[in-house]
């Protein structure tokens, strides 16, 4: 986690531009699963996942590391590598009307390849390593316009505009080689380059770990403004829960290869329900919580191979019960606008306070 969480971080949430009228489903996964083989069993690094991406909005994927992020961000473009397996479905729903839905992992390897940078695209985890070195940053993108088939001209103007809003010279970054940009510079021209093709979702695996904090704190700026410009949904997988709290719309918590809890961002914040979600915040520093009243997180995230029965989290979990270790809970409405599973989510209040100064 990082140390940037202040109660000022905590209680900014009024800066996310949310749009409570955006329901219209863009990316619907169902029974969302990725597994692979290894000698001492099946390792299982998603299970069943269920969530509704809807078109527009900024959802934040948290977790601890091996938790199940970057497999969630892989298989929305069905980009698991082998010997991974993919199974369950995920449902793109292009902007037509009349557009028939389109089942990801059920494409062929041109269709595929199509939608993964025309409809929907995704920035991987580090930029350092994402460009060839010997090539030029207009070279990376007029090769990717041609492999598209799109007008290069037009397209390296699109390119220009698009490095001009991250706050780019667009001359000196097309006519420069990665190692002439710092690590906070490429991770833009990365993100631009993600966009050039035009698509509707762009997902996002850790895109600023490597970044120090006032570079991070600018590109989520840059981001919230991208989504307004250029009609974005947006998926943003991070293991930094306060980072995240500045750009999402909604929250999407991830523990043991499934979702704990998900809901709007300002409940998540002020008021989760999971003791998964309160531990992270009573975890993560903050100025107006004396330090004696932080709670490191006991226990270790389970193994994927032996997840044990009943609620994953009951081994790590105070407020565990003999249900808990024999029932797994189904996500409950909490409200209009958060769900989570957890059989005693209705005693977190009593049971774990938030230490952020800010419950509700």
């Amino acid at each position: 986690m990082s140390d940037s969480f202040t109660a000022e971080a905590v209680a900014d949430t009024t800066d996310v531009d949310t749009d409570p009228t955006a329901e219209d489903v863009i990316l619907e996964c169902r029974d969302l699963s990725v597994s692979f083989e290894m000698d001492r069993g099946t390792s299982r690094v998603l299970h069943d996942v269920d969530m509704d991406i809807r078109r527009g909005e900024i959802l934040g994927i948290v977790g601890e590391s091996g938790s199940g992020k970057s497999m969630f961000a892989s298989a929305l473009l069905n980009a698991v590598v082998s010997p991974g397996r993919t199974e369950g479905s995920v449902t793109y729903h292009p902007p037509d009307d009349e557009a028939d839905p389109v089942e990801v992992l059920g494409l062929d390897k041109g269709p595929l390849r199509s939608l993964r940078w025309e409809d929907i695209s995704m920035v991987f985890q580090g930029a350092m390593s994402s460009f060839n070195p010997t090539m030029g940053f207009r070279e990376h993108f007029v090769e990717t316009l041609d492999a598209h088939d799109y007008d290069v001209a037009a397209g390296i103007e699109r390119a220009e505009e698009l490095l001009s809003d991250l706050y780019l010279d667009p001359d000196r970054v097309l006519d420069s080689y990665p190692h002439e940009l710092s690590g906070g510079m490429k991770q833009r021209v990365l993100i631009a380059l993600a966009l050039v093709l035009e698509p509707e979702v762009l997902v996002m695996d850790e895109p600023t770990a490597a970044l120090d904090l006032l570079m991070q704190r600018s590109i989520i700026s840059l981001l919230s403004d991208l989504r307004d410009k250029y009609d974005l949904t947006m998926v943003f997988i991070t293991h930094d829960l306060p980072l995240v709290t500045k750009l999402a719309d909604r929250i999407g918590v991830l523990y043991a290869f499934e979702f704990a809890e998900v809901g709007d961002t300002t409940e998540m914040v002020h008021d989760p329900k999971h003791p998964y979600t309160r531990a992270l915040l009573n975890a993560t520093p903050n100025l107006d919580a004396p330090l004696s009243e932080m709670r490191p997180i006991e226990g270790a995230a389970p193994d994927p191979v032996n997840v044990p029965a009943g609620c994953p989290y009951h081994e790590r979990c105070p407020l565990a019960t003999a249900e808990c270790e024999d029932v797994k809970p189904a996500m409950d409405a909490v409200s209009a606008t958060h769900e989570v599973a957890c059989h005693h989510w209705s005693d977190v209040d009593d049971e774990i306070p938030l230490s952020t100064g800010v419950q509700r």
